[in-house]
């Protein structure tokens, strides 16, 4: 009992010393070095047309519009849209990863039985039927002399932080989507109005043409041609009817609605969403720290940078501490098993190992050789990221600018078609022009008309496009939920995921979320 009393004293000083081995090398791979990035100190486009650079932009844009409905769509979207809660489901499954990369950092303990009934052949000498049972433990740990843990941990952590980046993208992309379908939505209504109201004035003028030609005043060209305006016209009708019925269907599958859900709640308010005098722009580099997919790209090279130092692992050898304690009893049938807790029955072994597979270097070499690649190619993936980023935000911006300008001679087009319509109306009324002048104004007007409202819808979709590109909408999802109440309830009721599908995964508390080691 005395030799076993300072056996076991031996193994309590064995592995706290062993632990101290953990921290005894430096991880072997690179350390992940962020790519440095020029970022230009302004704007190529100056601030003269209601772009303003100096201020940060804002995080919820779309209230800019001031518009209540939109608010709402934009809210009901973010909480039940199915191709965002996929992205949300994508964070939870990194989440679990994470979980399993930290866990094999620790020893990793089995616990085994056996009863077995044994009848020994007739020449070995043995006569009796016996029993033999089993009862043990076994544990084996694996030290992380060459930090090949730890660069798994690293890996799993960043590629956990770059599926949050992908939701805060998902939700960017999402909220110009839904933002950009209303505004085409609001369009086409606009363009349906003026089609209708064409066509009240243009059946007044063919009208009067008619009651000219009956009256026998008239040679009955005017008649036809204003019959055939009229019919152009009309003609834009089912078109406009099938393309606003296509959008609000879109902004409903935006919403995870059925299609038709939101014509209610849309038919409570008209009109194209109005900009404001000046919109802030912020510097470029705000829009490199604001861009999910930036800081995803990040992520991913940091990922991927981990994976050369694991793969490099494999060229060093692995040392791991064995044990395994158990109870091991038999006698003969008609003997009770109460034997096997019997302090004799007791058994244990411990000991270290290791394995090196230095007859696999070619292989492990080039897998060394495939990560470092992969990282290369991840890194250049950054940097286009950044550049792509950039150009999307000067180009939102060159097309914002262009089309205020373009809408503002729209504007002034529009005031003199109208003119131009009501002089060339009078004038042949009262007999000092042909008719054909007042087809021209008509048709004139009409065309103007959907031109300035197409332009005024371009507006709005170019300042939704920088907002876009600027990276703007995520900044209030700390806190929120990354899955739907129906689908958490769902999935704690089928899996064990204890409170794992309540944390907030913000990355300000990502430390508090870590999953701790399920021994």
């Amino acid at each position: 009992m005395h030799s076993r009393a300072n056996k076991l004293s031996s193994l309590r000083l064995l592995f706290p010393a062993l632990a101290l081995l953990l921290n005894a090398c430096a991880p072997v791979g690179p350390d992940f070095v962020k790519p440095e990035i020029d970022a230009a100190a302004q704007w190529s486009k100056s601030a003269t047309q209601g772009l303003e650079s100096t201020a940060q932009p804002e995080s919820l844009w779309w209230h800019i519009f001031n518009d209540p409905i939109l608010n709402q769509l934009v809210d009901t979207a973010r909480a039940n849209n199915n191709s965002l809660e996929i992205a949300g489901l994508r964070v939870l499954e990194s989440r679990a990863q994470l979980g399993v990369a930290v866990g094999a950092l620790y020893p990793q303990q089995r616990a085994s039985g056996s009863a077995a009934y044994l009848s020994p052949p007739e020449n070995t000498g043995l006569t009796s039927n016996y029993w033999q049972y089993g009862l043990g433990l076994s544990a084996a740990w694996e030290i992380d002399f060459w930090g090949r843990f730890r660069r798994g941990i690293e890996s799993a952590d960043a590629a956990f932080m770059a599926s949050i980046a992908a939701y805060d993208q998902a939700l960017v992309l999402l909220t110009a989507q839904v933002v950009d379908t209303y505004t085409v939505i609001r369009a086409t209504e606009e363009q349906l109005r003026i089609s209708k109201e064409n066509i009240g004035l243009q059946q007044r003028s063919y009208e009067i043409t008619e009651v000219l030609y009956r009256n026998g005043q008239d040679s009955g060209l005017d008649m036809q041609q204003a019959k055939s305006l009229l019919l152009s016209t009309q003609a834009t009708i089912p078109s406009l009817t099938i393309a606003l019925k296509q959008a609000r269907n879109a902004l409903a599958t935006l919403l995870g609605q059925a299609p038709g859900s939101v014509n209610a709640l849309l038919a409570s308010r008209q009109g194209i969403p109005h900009i404001p005098a000046d919109v802030s722009t912020g510097f470029p580099a705000d829009m490199l720290r604001r861009r999910p997919d930036v800081r995803q790209a990040e992520l991913l090279a940091k990922a991927q940078n981990a994976r050369v130092g694991l793969a490099a692992a494999d060229l060093y050898p692995s040392f791991s501490l064995t044990g395994s304690i158990g109870l091991t009893a038999g006698g003969p049938v008609d003997d009770d098993f109460d034997n096997l807790f019997d302090a004799d029955a007791l058994g244990y072994s411990v000991g270290p190992s290791f394995s090196w597979p230095f007859l696999s270097y070619g292989r492990i070499k080039n897998n060394v050789r495939v990560q470092d690649a992969r990282l290369q190619q991840a890194l250049v993936n950054y940097r286009e990221t950044v550049l792509q980023a950039a150009r999307e935000a000067e180009d939102a911006m060159a097309g914002f600018s262009g089309s205020q300008q373009q809408s503002l001679i729209l504007a002034a087009t529009v005031s003199s078609s109208k003119r131009s319509n009501e002089l060339s109306t009078l004038r042949f009324r009262e007999g000092f022009s042909s008719y054909q002048r007042v087809l021209d104004a008509q048709q004139a007007l009409f065309s103007q008309q959907q031109r300035y409202t197409t332009s005024e819808a371009d507006k709005v979709r170019s300042l939704i496009a920088l907002y876009k590109a600027l990276g703007g909408g995520w900044e209030d999802r700390a806190g929120q939920p990354f899955i739907g109440e129906a689908t958490r309830q769902v999935m704690q009721q089928r899996s064990n995921w204890g409170d794992l599908l309540d944390t907030d995964y913000s990355e300000n508390n990502k430390e508090d979320g870590l999953p701790k080691p399920d021994w």
